[in-house]
């Protein structure tokens, strides 16, 4: 509560300290003490002449304290921010590399997945080239198996033509006899 404003019974009196009241007579000291803390700025960034001289209130002081811990927070905040940023671009850095390496690993197992599935191609169509040619092969056996068979009757058909003309030469012989 500052000194300057009237008090009512109402209001709540502060304690002072020692240095908050003014000193009992001038000095010249004090006044040299004084003079130099008129040329100086406090912490808002006001100089001490824009306050009234004399003492000064617990409130403006707490306010200079609080603007003075605020730069520190600040200052301790944006290095907090600088460590911060640094830490993300790092973990940026270390997700990028990993992005990239992720990247060649699938263009390596894309590669690894066409050869094998261009080998099985090539083993389905060997293997259905092998199955029609399995095919093909039982088809000419059971041809060539017919064909013995028929080779069979054909030789039975000639044996039998063949004593069919004997049979009938010999018959042509005896009606010649006959006829005579």
């Amino acid at each position: 509560m500052s000194s300057y404003y009237p008090r009512s019974k109402d209001l709540t009196r502060t304690r002072r300290s020692v240095a908050d009241s003014p000193p009992a007579s001038p000095s010249s000291t004090d006044k040299n003490y004084r003079h130099e803390r008129l040329s100086r700025y406090d912490s808002s960034g006001e100089t001490v002449t824009d306050k009234p001289l004399g003492r000064t209130s617990s409130y403006t002081r707490r306010e200079a304290r609080l603007a003075a811990l605020n730069k520190t927070e600040q200052d301790s905040a944006s290095k907090d921010y600088k460590k911060m940023y640094e830490d993300a671009l790092h973990e940026n850095e270390r997700l990028k590399t990993r992005l990239h390496d992720s990247k060649q690993e699938l263009v390596k197992i894309r590669t690894q997945l066409e050869k094998v599935t261009q080998k099985q191609d090539r083993i389905s169509e060997r293997s259905t080239a092998l199955e029609s040619e399995k095919r093909e092969k039982q088809a000419l056996e059971k041809r060539v198996s017919d064909m013995e068979e028929e080779i069979k009757v054909l030789t039975e058909l000639k044996s039998d033509n063949q004593r069919l003309k004997d049979e009938n030469g010999a018959l042509i012989r005896v009606i010649s006899k006959l006829s005579k």
